[in-house]
């Protein structure tokens, strides 16, 4: 393991959030093309992989599996809504929650959409192994990081 001299640690180059920052960014230009033919932005995908695996869900649960606010979550589904992909409803249980629903072309959008995964696994460069490692490691950082973050949160303990 190499150690890194004090005076280092303020370099751009040594940041692992910028490597993070700068990953996001480039999958984000390979998720544009690849997602251009589908007529989807990475956001509306990423919810449309939560209803194609979940099924119907409330506004409040889609937006805990994407780590999303409602607030940045409602634009999304209003586009998806107006594009024909899903339908919003109030919940017949529950007048104050919202139910998301996905319309018959949605579900059928699936098929197509098959092709992504493999279309970005292969931009990576990288086997099946690799990507599944690196996905782990991406979750036990995302966790240690929300932990840290709960630590540090005002009147949630920590210093």
């Amino acid at each position: 393991m190499t150690t890194t001299p004090t005076a280092d640690w303020l370099r751009l180059d040594q940041q692992i959030c910028f490597s993070l920052h700068a990953a996001s960014r480039a999958f984000g230009g390979v998720y544009r093309v690849v997602l251009k033919d589908l007529g989807l932005t990475y956001p509306q995908y990423l919810v449309m992989l939560v209803l194609w695996e979940q099924g119907d869900l409330p506004v409040k649960k889609l937006g805990e599996h994407l780590r999303l606010d409602s607030g940045t979550l409602s634009p999304l589904l209003k586009r998806l809504e107006a594009a024909g992909l899903v339908r919003r409803e109030r919940s017949a249980r529950d007048e104050r929650s919202v139910e998301v629903r996905l319309t018959d072309e949605g579900t059928a959008l699936r098929e197509r959409a098959v092709q992504v995964p493999r279309r970005i696994a292969t931009a990576t460069g990288f086997g099946a192994d690799e990507i599944g490692e690196l996905r782990e490691r991406l979750d036990r950082l995302t966790a240690a990081l929300d932990a840290a973050a709960l630590q540090e949160a005002p009147g949630q303990g920590g210093a």
